[in-house]
Protein backbone atom coordinates (compact mmCIF):
# COMPACT_ATOMS: atom_id res chain seq x y z
CA UNK A 1 0.00 0.00 0.00
CA UNK A 2 2.69 2.28 0.66
CA UNK A 3 4.53 1.93 -2.71
CA UNK A 4 0.92 3.48 -4.35
CA UNK A 5 0.86 5.83 -2.31
CA UNK A 6 4.13 6.73 -3.15
CA UNK A 7 3.24 6.61 -6.81
CA UNK A 8 0.28 8.28 -6.56
CA UNK A 9 1.74 11.57 -5.00
CA UNK A 10 4.45 11.38 -7.85
CA UNK A 11 1.87 11.36 -10.28
CA UNK A 12 0.04 13.64 -8.58
CA UNK A 13 3.12 16.65 -8.77
CA UNK A 14 4.44 15.61 -11.90
CA UNK A 15 0.38 16.25 -13.26
CA UNK A 16 0.01 19.16 -11.44
CA UNK A 17 3.62 21.20 -13.01
CA UNK A 18 2.38 20.12 -16.16
CA UNK A 19 -0.81 21.52 -16.03
CA UNK A 20 0.38 24.62 -14.68
CA UNK A 21 3.02 24.72 -17.50
CA UNK A 22 0.24 24.75 -20.14
CA UNK A 23 -1.62 27.39 -18.03
CA UNK A 24 1.21 30.45 -17.46
CA UNK A 25 4.00 29.22 -19.99
CA UNK A 26 1.37 29.58 -22.67
CA UNK A 27 3.16 26.62 -25.02
CA UNK A 28 2.01 25.69 -28.68
CA UNK A 29 -1.71 24.38 -28.93
CA UNK A 30 -0.93 20.63 -29.70
CA UNK A 31 0.85 20.93 -26.36
CA UNK A 32 -1.80 22.11 -24.62
CA UNK A 33 -4.28 19.80 -25.84
CA UNK A 34 -2.04 16.84 -25.04
CA UNK A 35 -1.55 17.78 -21.46
CA UNK A 36 -5.76 18.07 -21.42
CA UNK A 37 -6.31 15.00 -23.20
CA UNK A 38 -3.93 12.96 -21.28
CA UNK A 39 -2.42 14.24 -18.03
CA UNK A 40 -5.52 15.80 -16.91
CA UNK A 41 -7.45 12.20 -16.93
CA UNK A 42 -4.59 10.48 -15.09
CA UNK A 43 -4.20 13.43 -12.51
CA UNK A 44 -8.12 12.64 -11.66
CA UNK A 45 -7.08 9.05 -11.49
CA UNK A 46 -4.21 9.68 -8.74
CA UNK A 47 -6.30 11.09 -6.97
CA UNK A 48 -8.86 8.44 -6.73
CA UNK A 49 -5.58 6.05 -6.13
CA UNK A 50 -4.71 8.23 -2.87
CA UNK A 51 -7.83 7.95 -1.59
CA UNK A 52 -8.06 4.27 -2.10
CA UNK A 53 -4.29 3.60 -0.71
CA UNK A 54 -5.53 4.70 2.79
CA UNK A 55 -7.41 2.62 4.91
CA UNK A 56 -9.36 3.60 7.39
CA UNK A 57 -8.76 3.34 10.89
CA UNK A 58 -12.11 0.74 11.34
CA UNK A 59 -10.33 -1.45 8.54
CA UNK A 60 -7.08 -1.27 9.99
CA UNK A 61 -8.37 -1.69 13.42
CA UNK A 62 -10.37 -5.12 12.16
CA UNK A 63 -7.51 -6.80 9.92
CA UNK A 64 -5.49 -7.01 13.07
CA UNK A 65 -8.40 -8.57 15.22
CA UNK A 66 -9.44 -11.10 12.63
CA UNK A 67 -6.81 -11.08 9.67
CA UNK A 68 -8.40 -12.48 6.17
CA UNK A 69 -7.76 -16.35 5.37
CA UNK A 70 -9.28 -16.80 2.32
CA UNK A 71 -12.10 -18.82 1.38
Amino acid sequence: MNKMIVVSYLLLTIFIVLILYALILNPATWIVYGIAIVFIPIFILSLGLITMAKGKKEEEEERVEEPFIGY
